[in-house]
């Protein structure tokens, strides 16, 4: 797939606008709309599933493959980092148990023992449930004939969030697999296969569909729009399609900032909570006030991002590369 710059511009704002909602909430604040980038997360991923899937035409083996050495390691030396800090006290509000540490490694959703919320060890990886439970039943899809894989998909997807909104079950991992949150997934996918087929809209809809769904996140922020998955959703599609649109009439120009920050994202949404934890821990004892520490989260976790991208994120993925290359060679051989 041809990269798509407006895609990773994408990734970098999703990214950067998770950062700031947690170092807003950090530091005594408000930025909800921020958590909104999961929405966009989603989709994307929705999008980017489809498309590679479709040009690629991987085995089911060979996707799962490759999503799992994409997304596993560094979660895990990220969940692990969260671990060893609870473990010698760094975290005074984190309890650990065998439970929660098994469950947080091996993208389980249950309940923390540390508030009652549905999420692991590293509080971001909640996220990840539900993308791996999407990549299974991707890579489940992707044994059926091309003509199936979309309607079994929608019919799968549909069935689990009618399920969920029926029954509204209780259970942590019910509750994750039939939240209308992956519905989000879908809706990427759908957009995905439009684009594949070159029915995308007019080229001239795309600016505005851009503004009207930054228009709508304003007014979800402002709360004039109620906060959830039947808004963000659609807003994350329109954006989405209004940004490919863009792209497609050649109007998304080439910038390297966002771009390497688009690339990042995936390790700045992994490691930025620790560093804001960090600098709020010191902006306390420090005596700073809550503005400038506020700024220093972001910064901090934004930076905390870049450096585990390029220490760690690109090697792992060099060192799979390496190693996917040397298996062709000696099964050519």
């Amino acid at each position: 797939m041809t990269k798509l710059y407006g895609i990773q511009y994408l990734r970098a704002a999703a990214a950067l606008g998770v950062v700031v909602f947690h170092a807003a909430e950090r530091n005594g604040g408000h930025f909800t709309i921020g958590a909104a980038g999961v929405d966009v997360f989603f989709v994307v991923s929705g999008f980017i599933m489809w498309v590679l899937a479709e040009t690629r035409q991987p085995s089911p083996v060979a996707f799962l493959r490759e999503r799992v050495e994409r997304i596993v390691p560094l979660y895990w030396i990220a969940t692990a980092v969260m671990v060893a800090g609870g473990l010698a006290g760094l975290f005074p509000n984190m309890k650990l148990t065998a439970f929660h540490v098994f469950g947080s490694f091996g993208f389980i959703p249950h309940v923390s023992p540390s508030d009652g919320g549905t999420w692991p060890v590293l509080v971001q990886g909640w996220t990840l449930n539900y993308e791996m439970f999407f990549y299974v039943l991707f890579a489940a899809v992707l044994f059926l004939p091309a003509a199936r894989r979309f309607p079994v998909l929608a019919l799968v997807f549909g069935a689990l969030v009618c399920l969920g909104l029926a029954l509204q079950p209780d259970g942590p991992m019910l509750r994750t697999y039939t939240s209308p949150l992956m519905a989000e997934f879908l809706i990427g996918a759908a957009i995905g296969k439009l684009w594949l087929a070159h029915r995308m809209p007019p080229a001239t809809l795309g600016t505005p569909l851009v503004v009207a769904s930054i228009a709508g996140f304003a007014l979800v922020g402002f709360g004039h729009l109620p906060y959830g998955p039947a808004t963000l959703a659609p807003l994350s599609g329109m954006l989405l399609v209004g940004v490919l649109c863009v792209e497609k009439a050649g109007r998304v120009q080439h910038m390297r900032a966002p771009t390497y920050l688009g690339d990042a994202s995936y390790s700045i949404y992994l490691w930025h909570t620790i560093a804001i934890s960090v600098v709020v821990k010191a902006s306390g004892i420090l005596g700073l006030p809550a503005l400038p520490a506020f700024i220093l989260s972001i910064i901090a976790g934004t930076i905390a991002g870049l450096i585990c991208h390029e220490l760690l994120e690109k090697p792992i993925a060099a060192w799979f590369k390496a190693r996917r290359r040397h298996r062709k060679v000696r099964y050519a051989a």
